[in-house]
């Protein structure tokens, strides 16, 4: 399949979940991510604000903001930046309909410890394909980046390999909620 196929299955797939199915592998994601050694070390970690066919990020920011600096993106033109996560300040209307933080408190990349990466899917080895843009493979690939990545999907969402051009970053960790 072509990597515009494997979206438009993978959004079906994912926007067919009830509510109750897409609480609950959510939260076994996260519990997942939050307990791998590589978390319980991080001080700064960025994750994303979800989108409707996304695994539910809000309790993860509620839960990890308490104990974590956490940043989350924000697309400024073609690059994609971390600011510091303030509920109170989070622009809804942002990049693509993603709510964003607002652009006062930048992260650098060389800050971040440990990165929550979503994807359209993967492959169990940690290949990624992602929305299309390459905000991510541009981000994660930049001098001084150095954090441990977990990927973020549906069990699903994992197939058995995907199209892969040479810019693309695998991640380090798939969480999936299995």
């Amino acid at each position: 399949m072509t990597k515009t196929e494997i979206r438009k299955q993978m959004k079906g797939l994912n926007t067919a979940l009830s509510s109750e199915q897409r609480e609950e592998l959510s939260a076994r994601i996260f519990n997942e991510a939050e307990r791998l050694p590589a978390f319980a070390r991080a001080k700064v970690v960025a994750l994303f604000a979800s989108l409707k066919d996304e695994p539910l990020t809000a309790p993860a920011l509620e839960r990890w903001s308490r104990s974590k600096r956490i940043v989350l993106p924000r697309v400024e033109g073609d690059i994609m930046r971390f600011y510091d996560y303030d509920p109170a300040s989070m622009n809804d209307s942002g990049s693509f309909g993603i709510s964003e933080p607002e652009a006062t408190a930048l992260c650098r990349p060389e800050e971040i410890d440990f990165i929550i990466v979503p994807g359209v899917a993967f492959t169990a080895a940690g290949m990624r394909l992602g929305r299309g843009k390459g905000f991510y493979d541009k981000y994660l690939s930049q001098p001084g980046f150095r954090a441990f990545k977990a990927g973020v999907c549906y069990p699903h969402q994992v197939v058995e390999e995907l199209p892969a051009d040479p810019f693309d970053v695998p991640v380090d960790h798939l969480c999936c909620g299995r």
